[in-house]
């Protein structure tokens, strides 16, 4: 009897053992999969981007250029900074010594920052696009791109790699009992208000006062919009009216198809898209940046090491956002990721041209060859015989 008591309670036990070891396996399997299912979607995703911009001449604007910048910065996060952090979540240690880690930690921060001036330059050009559209052309050149684009590069650079291979950005006590297996970013308080003043506050402040700007004049303009159609109804019924009394028939167009209100309408559906963009870019890094500030100035604050993980992955699943709202929320982005996927699995694209600008002449010589009067098309097909 005693001896079945026994096995019974070794049973159990080992029970017990067992069950607490399985849900860390499938944990441990469950959060692998998703970490690399991230890193998958920001490199695919952003290359996407960057090869739809090529291909079709229509995304070739001033302010895709920036989309691209970005895109490019956000495979480089996913490529130089997540598979870092990934091997710290796979291994459980820092296994490529001091060096690597703080190469590791500049990158972290300097492609953190430089996403996000991105976000900032794309608000003031969207801000001058719609708020001042006369100034828009004077403004916002080709030249101006690409000195913004170099300031976005450039400046992170003060804030990652020089003060972190200084040792101006921690401790003198954690640079004194630093470990070889692992990697901690630890910072003073001084590194801590500036850093995140320069990548998150400051810029976020821009961004959020240049797109209320936008919302104030899109909603003005969208009124004066409405205002503009109901007016020209109103005189498209009065000269028909007018015009059936004296027998006469008049035909006054409605300007609803007037180029500078399909411009407007673009300049709003793009300035949406882009808010949309910065929306989900404060709400995946505004967690950590107040994550990382509190944490900082606070001396005593004790956390577990599960929330800085998900801090940090919030904010690079962050980088594989972009191209879904594109996707989704952009009408010309989604039909050239459509046809770029297409064209990258079909054979029949292979053999034709790899611009599809070729191919829209194409679509539009055949749509012009099928307006034409069915006896003039034989002549001209019979001419080209």
């Amino acid at each position: 009897m005693d001896q079945v008591n026994v096995t019974q309670n070794l049973t159990s036990n080992a029970t017990e053992v067992e069950d607490p070891e399985w849900t860390q396996t499938v944990m441990f399997k469950l959060r692998t999969a998703v970490l690399l299912l991230i890193v998958i979607m920001a490199v695919l995703g952003n290359m996407l981007v960057i090869v739809s911009v090529m291909r079709h001449r229509k995304l070739r604007v001033i302010t895709n250029y920036f989309v691209v910048s970005l895109a490019f910065a956000d495979i480089l996060v996913a490529m130089v900074v997540m598979p870092f952090n990934f091997s710290v979540q796979f291994y459980n240690e820092w296994i490529f010594g001091p060096i690597i880690c703080d190469l590791w930690n500049s990158s972290d921060v300097y492609f953190t920052s430089t996403s996000i001036l991105h976000l900032c330059c794309i608000s003031v050009d969207r801000y001058y696009a719609i708020v001042k559209p006369l100034k828009y052309p004077i403004k916002m050149t080709k030249k101006m791109a690409f000195v913004m684009l170099a300031a976005t590069w450039l400046s992170p650079i003060t804030i990652s790699y020089a003060p972190i291979f200084m040792g101006w950005y921690t401790t003198s006590y954690h640079m004194q009992t630093r470990k070889l297996n692992q990697c901690e970013f630890i910072v003073n308080k001084p590194y801590a208000v500036i850093s995140s003043s320069i990548s998150f506050w400051i810029p976020c402040t821009i961004m959020l006062f240049t797109y209320f700007a936008i919302f104030k004049e899109a909603n003005r303009q969208e009124k004066a919009l409405h205002a503009r159609a109901g007016n020209a109804m109103l005189m498209h019924r009065h000269s028909r009216d007018v015009g059936d009394k004296n027998g006469l028939h008049i035909n006054a167009n409605t300007p609803t198809k007037d180029k500078n209100i399909l411009k407007m309408k673009r300049e709003h559906k793009a300035a949406r898209t882009l808010g949309i963009i910065m929306g989900a870019f404060i709400l995946c890094w505004l967690p950590f940046f107040l994550f990382y500030l509190s944490t900082s100035l606070c001396d005593t604050c004790e956390y577990p090491e599960v929330v800085t993980v998900i801090m940090f992955w919030t904010g690079y699943f962050n980088s594989a956002l972009n191209p879904i709202i594109y996707a989704y929320f952009n009408r010309d982005f989604r039909n050239a990721f459509k046809n770029t996927l297409a064209c990258a699995f079909c054979s029949f694209c292979r053999r034709g041209s790899h611009d599809s600008d070729a191919l829209d002449r194409l679509d539009r010589r055949g749509s012009a060859q099928l307006r034409v009067p069915l006896p003039s098309r034989r002549q001209s097909d019979l001419a080209s015989l």
